[in-house]
């Protein structure tokens, strides 16, 4: 490696600016990062910009400072407080953290970017986020952006390296810029909602939800696992179709992957009432400001899809993205909350999708500084053992993240084949096509299902039962052929018992063509009295001793069997009868 310059810009000692609460979803990525303190931590989010260009070091770290002492909610630390809650502290000023090293290759970038995310954030010492600058030759550079998720969003990200160009472009003067809208606006909205009426509405949402969804049960899904990743891309003609499909029923692409993620996973669980995670932008209109505001608005709720058989696919589509609104105003409440609103024990569900729609734009990042991105390079991973996030495009992206101790690179590459089965069944639908007809089987599932499972055929000798059994009592007349509490008896005495009934049997006329009743309890009798009807040739009809006396009755009634077993215990059945009787 290269030399390596760490600079940390240290002002006089600095004082608390600001105390904010934690929103829900910070108080989760702080018990996260509580949770597991020895494993990286999965929320240390990095994005990597390839540059081209004569870049100019000094300029981008004075934008780098510049834009950290522009906004406060950058300069936070999480400090826990005697009453037992968190807080984030704003502090006035913060060390810049600022690492400046000239590499020998993509490699050794490679190597630091890894390192860089791997490190994990003391939540407790601000700030949060770390400057690295590669310089890999005389107009190339690498520049690395790693932060903690408690303080952006993906909506900010953008926002963030826009400025941090635009401050470039001034050599850290912020004046080039507006002044930024304050992040305490959006408490000031979050502490005016009606959380009452918001327990309400998912209580009314989630009612009658008899059990969690998970496709990992048993995992600890709260353990700090760096996840793997496959990604696929939908073909152009799936993504235009899909598109085109959801548009000309008034849905939403979001609202198609939802209905496609629940219909997955009620196929892979085989239930009709499936929950999930998904991640709303979290971003109120009513908040003046609040498309240019940088911060971490964003939370996680659930989606509950039921299944109703005979709905078409696209009215569930419909159903879930009405239910989806009515929800919207509400979407502010805590998982946490929101858990306690159910009777389900435990977390609702272990999988989680995300929506991305706010993609950066490379071409107008840094053009106007002379400047080239050559390359972006995006690291944003959850805790969830499974989670689908979604990049729009002309090619539609499905990166499937996933924990690789609980599930294994064939285990994900079934998922994904079904998943984008369903995409395809979706995106072909017509009105008439019922949820109960979509399938996520393959071609080659179904035909091992359907084909493969039921070719039972086999030689079978010409024999019946009888002439089996006495086939196998000479194989092994010795080995135990019955067990019934503390009563064994072998094959060879079992054949032997069934043949005496049999002459008896033959002696009172049964013989082919005939019907003998069975009143007998579970016992060595009632396997012996079988074998004994059938070695005569007859059939048996076997009467359960529990059913009431009419409807005995009934089938002796119905059946005229010339003769009725029975035994001591059941011979009260057929008193009343005109049967012949048998007692064993």
């Amino acid at each position: 490696m290269g030399d390596l310059t760490v600079r940390k810009t240290v002002r006089n000692k600095p004082r608390i600016e600001n105390v904010l609460p934690l929103t829900a979803l910070q108080e989760g990525l702080v018990f996260h990062a509580a949770y597991d303190e020895q494993s990286p931590d999965v929320y240390n989010v990095q994005l990597g910009i390839d540059l081209d260009g004569a870049l100019d070091a000094e300029a981008l770290r004075l934008a780098a400072e510049a834009l950290l002492q522009r906004h406060g909610n950058l300069r936070i630390s999480v400090r826990r407080r005697a009453q037992g809650d968190s807080v984030q502290v704003v502090q006035s000023h913060v060390p810049l953290p600022w690492t400046f090293a000239e590499v020998a290759g993509e490699a050794e970038a490679d190597e630091i970017a890894l390192e860089d995310r791997s490190r994990r954030f003391d939540l407790a010492a601000a700030p949060l986020l770390r400057f690295t600058l590669l310089r890999l030759g005389a107009e190339r550079h690498r520049f690395l952006f790693t932060t903690h998720h408690l303080l952006l969003d993906g909506w900010s990200m953008p926002l963030v390296m826009q400025e941090l160009f635009t401050l470039y472009g001034s050599r850290g003067d912020a004046r080039v810029l507006p002044p930024p809208v304050p992040y305490e606006n959006y408490f000031r909205w979050l502490a005016a909602q009606d959380d009452d009426a918001a327990k309400e509405a998912w209580r009314a949402a989630l009612s009658g939800l008899e059990e969690p969804t998970r496709m990992a049960p048993q995992a600890d899904s709260h353990r700090s696992v760096t996840p793997r990743h496959r990604v696929v891309r939908l073909s152009r003609e799936l993504t235009e179709a899909l598109t085109r499909q959801a548009r000309g029923h008034g849905l939403t692409l979001s609202t198609a992957v939802q209905t496609t993620w629940g219909l997955l996973l009620a196929r892979l669980t085989g239930r009709e009432d499936v929950v999930f995670g998904t991640t709303v932008a979290g971003r109120p209109p009513e908040v003046p400001g609040i498309e240019s505001m940088v911060g971490l608005f964003i939370n996680t709720v659930p989606v509950r899809v039921r299944l109703e058989p005979s709905e078409p696919l696209l009215g569930l589509a419909a159903r879930l993205q009405r239910e989806q609104a009515e929800l919207a105003p509400h979407q502010h409440l805590g998982m946490a909350d929101i858990q306690r609103l159910t009777d389900v024990g435990g977390e609702l569900f272990d999988t989680l999708t995300v929506f991305e729609n706010y993609p950066l734009d490379a071409d107008g990042l840094s053009e106007a500084h002379g400047l080239r991105v050559a390359g972006l390079h995006s690291h944003n991973d959850v805790h969830y053992p499974l989670a689908l996030m979604i990049l729009p495009g002309d090619e539609l992206t499905l990166d499937f993240g996933y924990r690789p101790d609980l599930f294994t690179e064939p285990d994900v590459d079934l998922l994904v084949q079904r998943c984008v089965r369903l995409f395809t069944a979706f995106a072909e639908a017509t009105p008439q096509l019922l949820t109960h007809d979509v399938t996520v089987l393959t071609p080659e599932e179904r035909h091992r299902a359907l084909e493969g499972w039921n070719d039972t055929a086999r030689p079978v000798p010409a024999a019946g039962v009888a002439e089996l059994f006495e086939a196998q009592a000479k194989r092994s007349p010795g080995s135990t052929a019955v067990v019934f509490e503390d009563e064994e008896i072998s094959y060879a005495e079992l054949n032997e018992k069934a043949d005496a009934l049999a002459h008896t049997l033959r002696a009172r006329g049964i013989g082919p063509e005939g019907i003998v009743a069975l009143a007998v309890p579970r016992s060595v009798e009632m396997v012996t009295s079988m074998l004994a009807v059938l070695k005569t040739g007859a059939a048996y009809l076997p009467i359960d001793p529990d059913y009431p006396s009419d409807r005995v009755a009934y089938m002796l009634a119905d059946a005229r069997p010339q003769l009725l077993i029975t035994t001591e215990a059941t011979r009260h059945l057929t008193e009343a009868e005109d049967t012949e009787c048998l007692l064993v």
